[in-house]
């Protein structure tokens, strides 16, 4: 975890990316209900914890003695290779440094796990989100047709490699 407090000069104090526990599963679920996450449910989550190839984590952010989960990313890995599978943050903590510090943590871990490689779907239309990934070393790899549903759209799958320089 490291990693994260590298990524996390930017976003703002009171912010850290920690291991996801079942005491946040509610608020993940609350996140993934209200900005449109793929929709895996508590109990996915919750079976995804403990899994030992599971890298789940979330964001919190702290002030006066409160501390609420404000974004979540769902990696796994799988044999060399890590997938970023889900991810999101509250839209009031948007364009905040969160989409560093949440992908920077995962791909932290994963290089520490021994990943050599990451790859994740974006949808065609989120730019915000692939110049993003594309910052932290990211290309565009391939196309997924009508990968997403609710609404239906093309995903554009990324790639990069880990534990070099991207």
């Amino acid at each position: 975890m490291a990693r994260a407090r590298e990524v996390a000069e930017g976003a703002p104090s009171g912010l850290s990316a920690e291991r996801m526990s079942e005491h946040d599963l509610l608020e993940v679920v609350e996140i993934e209900e209200t900005t449109g996450l793929s929709l895996w449910g508590w109990d996915a989550y919750r079976a995804e914890l403990y899994k030992p190839e599971a890298i789940m984590l979330v964001v919190r952010a702290r002030a006066a003695g409160l501390q609420t989960v404000v974004g979540v990313i769902a990696a796994r890995m799988n044999a060399d290779e890590v997938h970023v599978n889900n991810r999101g943050v509250r839209e009031e903590y948007r364009r905040k440094g969160l989409g560093g510090l949440r992908l920077g943590a995962a791909l932290g871990d994963a290089a520490g796990r021994g990943a050599t490689a990451a790859v994740l779907e974006v949808r065609a239309s989120n730019l915000a989100a692939q110049a993003l990934y594309a910052r932290f070393g990211f290309r565009v790899a391939g196309r997924r047709k009508n990968y997403y549903r609710d609404p239906p759209e093309d995903a554009l799958v990324m790639t990069r490699p880990l534990g070099t320089a991207a």
